[in-house]
């Protein structure tokens, strides 16, 4: 039995018909770029999500970039990131021309660890960037509690792996400002790269729509120096079409990981912790394979898992500050050693709404075989 990592398939044929006909509406209108098809989508992200504005942006990278830039953030201003997390987070600050601060993160969770990002802020600091990881919310309230009286400091929520998720009944962005990417493999993705930015908000919406329009929000009239993302309506179309479906999509999300659960309770794993107040939506399921404090054994899992047509992977193999791209931050091996421990041992088992009992059942005997 061959079993994706995530079956897109799957996923499309339950709105291939939809999205035809939404393509032939796009075709017939030439409404390529921007049109009726992203503001229907604008609209109704922003209702499913309970936060004011969605502006829809070429892809979730951007999306932080804007955001951040957006919120004032500038060459030299500090912002602050966990280690744990996927490069794109990095990438933006560092194309915003930010200076980047890591931190390390919640042994547990893998989210953020908030005191270490509060005791990283500075007299340069702009920003905290907060990362939902692996389809649950950080708990931002910690750090907006931490930052009462401060002035200045914005709190940009990293919201990519988190479509749907809430915390204590709210998403991402409500009362501030959150990224997300509708790549195609995130519980909300689109046929490509596409992505957002959501905020209560309104001038900093405004500010993210004329910043991804080359600077103005009308044809030839360029007020400030912008860039070109935007969502085209193709994109849109194929989100509509999956929105409509994403709470019962995360639903069985839900329900699959509650499965692996039940069926992992007797292995020699380290199965995932969800944050009191969350409700998870469950975009990977990350399990920990103990090791000797190098990648050998969870690498040798992975192999066997692999070969036997699991497809499992890594989420991530490398926190930011080992990567080649950022060894310039000057942090070294050891500095931030919950991050470091977790890319050692961490394992993501296949997980998507479609997935069947017997499917999980191949998984996690795949799995258990490979740990023998």
């Amino acid at each position: 039995m061959s079993i994706p990592l995530v079956d897109l398939k799957a996923q499309h044929a339950e709105v291939a018909e939809e999205v035809a006909i939404g393509f032939k509406r796009v075709m017939e209108n030439t409404a390529f770029v921007g049109g009726e098809e992203v503001a229907a989508f604008e609209r109704e992200y922003s209702a499913f999500s309970g936060v004011g504005h969605t502006v829809g942006v070429a892809n979730g990278t951007d999306a932080i970039e804007l955001a951040l830039l957006a919120a004032g953030v500038k060459p030299g201003d500090g912002v602050i990131l966990p280690a744990n997390t996927f490069i794109a987070t990095a990438g933006a600050a560092a194309r915003a021309g930010a200076r980047i601060v890591l931190v390390d993160m919640d042994p547990d969770t893998y989210l953020i660890d908030t005191d270490a990002a509060l005791s990283a802020v500075d007299g340069g600091t702009k920003a905290i960037v907060p990362v939902h990881l692996y389809g649950q919310l950080a708990p931002v309230e910690r750090l907006r509690e931490g930052l009462a009286g401060t002035e200045g400091i914005v709190i940009m929520e990293d919201g990519a792996q988190s479509q749907g998720a809430t915390r204590f009944g709210k998403a991402a962005g409500a009362g501030g400002v959150s990224s997300t990417s509708f790549y195609p493999g995130k519980n909300l993705g689109a046929y490509g790269d596409a992505g957002a930015v959501v905020t209560d908000d309104e001038a900093l919406a405004t500010t993210v729509r004329t910043l991804g329009n080359h600077g103005g929000l009308k044809k030839y009239a360029h007020d400030i120096i912008g860039m070109n993302s935007r969502l085209d309506g193709l994109q849109a179309v194929v989100l509509r079409a999956k929105l409509t479906r994403l709470a019962a999509w995360n639903a069985a999300r839900r329900a699959a990981a509650a499965r692996y659960d039940a069926l992992l309770a007797d292995v020699d794993i380290v199965r995932p912790a969800t944050l009191e107040g969350n409700e998870h939506v469950w975009h990977l399921y990350v399990v920990r394979v103990p090791g000797d404090g190098t990648p050998a054994r969870r690498d040798e899992v992975l192999g066997k898992l692999n070969a036997a047509g699991i497809g499992a992977g890594i989420h991530y193999p490398q926190p930011v500050h080992l990567t080649p791209a950022y060894a310039g931050l000057g942090y070294r091996a050891g500095a931030f050693p919950h991050a470091e421990a977790a890319a050692n041992e961490i394992l993501s088992l296949p997980l998507f709404p479609q997935i069947t009992v017997d499917q999980q059942e191949a998984v996690v005997a795949a799995l258990k075989a490979a740990l023998a």
